[in-house]
């Protein structure tokens, strides 16, 4: 065996130990940087949630791979849960928005409410607080609005739906007027619930979101450029 003394050893260990410690580094770059990304918190019910489908399959998470392919630099974090109701939302959201820190919130809640023919006053006032509590942590704030079966009737669907645009207007935040509008109308696009979106329509949500959402992304990233 040819004899190779320890001075040479040594610096090949140094300079292998080097390039594995420099390749760790590299590979977990990517997931500091998106650790660093400003946060899009979805803050909704059944609708956001992927109600029945796999999670890849929902609006939120094809907004997410929208984001990625256009350079966007955000994180978006899905914190709807099915079924929750303003009530909920409300004794929910200070958690979240101390654990996610989030730039952005899409609003996206009511739905059960009304279904349940809560009273519209409370609904309200629960959406309210809600954005008060986000713009507070430092968060822009979209809101979603819902529409509900107009088999509820028109005393108590009109001042439901009229709420998001008051809601909007009063807080000068930018509203989505009808998350699933579009789909809503079309049965083949809904579940046979008559409420939920199929998987297919994900798509359509995500286009009644991005125009809305589009311009606050590229104002949140301009003032923090």
């Amino acid at each position: 065996m040819t004899g190779i003394s320890a001075k040479h050893i040594l610096p090949h260990r140094l300079l292998n130990g080097l390039f594995i410690l420099c390749s760790l580094l590299m590979l977990a770059l990517p997931a500091s940087a998106q650790e660093d990304s400003p946060v899009l918190l979805v803050f909704g019910d059944s609708l956001s949630a992927g109600y029945r489908m796999n999670e890849e399959e929902g609006w939120v998470a094809l907004l997410a791979v929208r984001l990625e392919q256009e350079g966007a630099s955000f994180r978006v974090v899905n914190a709807s849960v099915s079924g929750e109701t303003t009530d909920g939302g409300l004794a929910r959201l200070p958690a979240a928005l101390a654990t996610h820190k989030p730039a952005v919130v899409i609003l996206e809640l009511g739905g059960n409410d009304g279904l349940r023919g809560l009273p519209v006053a409370s609904i309200k006032q629960n959406l309210l607080q809600m954005v008060t509590l986000s713009q507070a942590a430092g968060a822009r704030v979209i809101l979603a609005g819902i529409q509900i079966p107009p088999n509820y009737g028109p005393r108590y669907t009109g001042p439901f739906t009229s709420q998001y645009q008051e809601i909007a207007e009063d807080l000068a935040l930018p509203l989505i007027p009808f998350l699933i509008d579009g789909i809503a109308q079309q049965p083949e696009l809904m579940q046979d619930d008559g409420i939920h979106p199929t998987a297919e329509a994900q798509v359509k949500v995500l286009e009644n979101v991005w125009p809305v959402l589009a311009p606050v992304l590229n104002e949140v990233s301009a003032a923090n450029s």
